[in-house]
């Protein structure tokens, strides 16, 4: 019987693990020199749904975003958002979350 509450919990447990992970995405601008301007940024990137976490590293001008599972940030869509907030989106890469 203890087996079989371990084995659920353990399913259960792996179940959790498998839907918190999502898509890491990392992406050069241009142009963002001052906390306001990574406030503002953030703000933006946390209206798309799905968008769980954001980091702006005003030093290397690279904002990491993390998604939930399923949520796909478009090169168009960043490009659009970077340029609307008064920015130049240059790149972005994306990795599997652990």
């Amino acid at each position: 019987m203890n087996k079989r509450i371990a084995m659920g919990l353990l399913l259960l447990w792996l179940s959790q693990v498998a839907l918190a992970a999502g898509t890491e995405y990392v992406m050069r601008v241009d142009g963002l020199a001052c906390p306001y301007c990574a406030y503002g940024v953030e703000k933006k990137l946390k209206a798309i749904d799905g968008v769980q976490k954001v980091k702006v590293d005003l030093d290397k001008g690279l904002v990491t975003v993390d998604v939930k599972e399923g949520t796909e940030l478009t090169d168009a869509q960043m490009q659009k958002l970077f340029k609307d907030a008064g920015f130049t989106f240059r790149s972005m890469t994306q990795q599997a979350k652990p």
